[in-house]
């Protein structure tokens, strides 16, 4: 039905940047009978719950976790079902598998779906 793979994850020093791409795929997104409602990008670090780092709802605009306002960009290009995290300045706290999510809605019901995950280390 949708894959989603992830890439960009990998190791860098604190202060670096890296820039996460998520590829989605699959028979929804043919014959317009579904709607992308959100996509987002999810971190979760060993220990820790998963947690939202920046989203794009279907309403419009975005939404930054606090942690990563500033220094943090989600973007798009929905004709091409990508979806893109920029992330500069990257501190040690900010080390965490990186997941993608996407919302699709058809039929009048909400499909959701994750990729696999990307790992991001920061060193200090």
């Amino acid at each position: 039905q949708v894959q989603l793979v992830e890439s960009g994850g990998g190791l860098v020093q604190a202060g670096g940047s890296l820039r996460l791409s998520c590829a989605a795929s699959g028979s929804f997104f043919e014959g317009g009978l579904f709607s992308v409602n959100n996509m987002a990008w999810y971190r979760q670090a060993p220990g820790r719950q998963r947690e939202l780092v920046a989203s794009i709802p279907s309403s419009g605009g975005t939404h930054y976790a606090d942690s990563v306002k500033g220094r943090f960009t989600i973007s798009s290009v929905n004709a091409k079902n990508m979806l893109y995290l920029q992330m500069d300045d990257l501190q040690p706290e900010d080390t965490a598998v990186y997941y993608c999510y996407f919302v699709l809605w058809g039929g009048g019901y909400d499909y959701d779906y994750w990729g696999q995950g990307t790992q991001v280390t920061v060193s200090s």
